[in-house]
């Protein structure tokens, strides 16, 4: 009984460390958030609506907040603007016939296509359904009136809500994603350079290269968090460079997506190096030896880039920044030996030199991709970019901006 009430404890134990430990997580986060807004709204519902259970203003409070405070923001006007055609829509129809099943048809027909009008994006089936609640209320006008309030009660409790406890910022999360996907790629890289020194079966280079295909699925799931901290960064008082945040991390998942997308082109080329030499070893053992070293270089360049890009505070940055210059420079190096070395190689046997080629071009097309050089210019012209298009969306702002030398 003992050992049992000991276990039990030590599992209760465990589960509340790991909850504690995932408190900061946004899924955490979010539903923490909405259940405490849904319940203000309902309280306050209850105070002003006539309803005995106004569930409309938790509902709306619910799909109001949101992860980041700009999405919230976005969100509930949309929310709002839906719920409010819907029952003018409901009201004009009311006045002139009743709940049959062919008004029933007219108003959802109605609804879907005045939602694409108004402008309400992923809410135009909620027209359609506030327009059907309120149609199928007795006492119309009444009816009509307190969704309309409940609506803007939860609108309100949900911006509201946000704005006081303003939501985290998730860049450190999209940080995070983008180094996880920059280690898998570190991990593929010396998986591929360890079988470079013995003879490798065409299935297990093969299998090499779906791993780097799937890569693009991980790309994905960086991209969905980069979205979330780049809208976290918008409209979000604790931030105040959130424009260079964005570009920041963005142009660093772009270099990594181009990056394995060169992987891919890599893993094909041995894959391929793989048939033709079947039950002999790829390359030469010096040239081996060298190109796994150069390929584990590579890897550590690409950890160290994902390092620089997610780093914020600027003593750090500098010297992530010193720590890929250094890396960089030394996988140069490696990579010069290495073509002196496949240089001899192809001299004295020509058979496979276009694969060998193709190696030592997809690593430098890497390398130049992780160059600093490159990445300040790329950072540059982002920062043009979007200067531009800010100008062009907002001339009057922009020319009031620059006669205050901002």
């Amino acid at each position: 009984m003992r050992d049992r009430v000991r276990d039990v404890r030590a599992v209760l134990r465990r589960t509340v460390t790991e909850l504690w430990a995932r408190r900061r997580e946004p899924a955490v986060v979010q539903t923490v958030r909405s259940t405490a807004a849904a319940t203000i709204a309902y309280v306050v519902a209850l105070q002003l609506s006539s309803e005995p259970a106004p569930l409309t203003a938790p509902l709306t409070a619910l799909l109001v907040v949101q992860v980041t405070l700009y999405s919230t923001l976005t969100t509930g006007i949309r929310r709002v603007n839906s719920v409010v055609v819907g029952v003018i829509i409901a009201i004009a129809f009311s006045a002139l016939v009743g709940l049959t099943w062919w008004s029933l048809g007219l108003i959802i027909l109605a609804s879907l296509v005045v939602g694409r009008f108004v402008r309400v994006h992923e809410f135009v089936p909620e027209v359609a359904i506030s327009a059907m609640l309120v149609l199928g209320v007795t006492q119309v006008t009444s009816g009509a009136w307190d969704r309309v309030l409940e609506t803007l009660i939860g609108a309100v409790v949900g911006l509201l809500f946000n704005t006081v406890l303003v939501p985290p910022v998730w860049v450190g999360t999209a940080g995070e994603s983008i180094e996880d996907l920059a280690r898998r790629m570190r991990r593929l890289l010396l998986g591929m350079g360890e079988e470079l020194t013995t003879p490798t079966p065409v299935e297990r280079a093969a299998a090499r290269l779906h791993e780097a295909r799937r890569l693009d699925n991980e790309v994905a799931d960086v991209d969905a968090a980069l979205r979330q901290a780049e809208d976290s960064l918008r409209f979000n008082p604790r931030v105040k460079e959130g424009v260079l945040h964005r570009i920041v991390l963005r142009t660093g998942l772009d270099t990594l997506e181009i990056c394995i997308v060169v992987l891919r082109v890599l893993a094909r080329t041995l894959t391929d190096l793989a048939k033709e030499r079947r039950g002999t070893d790829l390359f030469p053992k010096d040239v081996a030896v060298a190109l796994e070293d150069l390929l584990a270089r590579v890897a550590d360049t690409l950890v160290s880039f994902a390092v620089l890009v997610s780093t914020h505070v600027s003593a750090d940055a500098d010297a992530a920044e010193d720590r890929l210059a250094g890396e960089l420079r030394a996988a140069r190096a490696v990579r010069d030996h290495v073509a002196e070395l496949l240089l001899r190689t192809v001299q004295e046997d020509p058979s496979q030199w276009q694969l060998y080629g193709a190696v030592l071009a997809d690593i430098d097309r890497i390398l130049d991709e992780l160059d600093l050089e490159h990445r300040g210019r790329r950072l540059m012209e982002e920062l043009d970019r979007h200067s531009r298009e800010r100008a062009e969306r907002r001339p009057r702002l922009s020319a009031f901006y620059d006669r205050l030398g901002v």
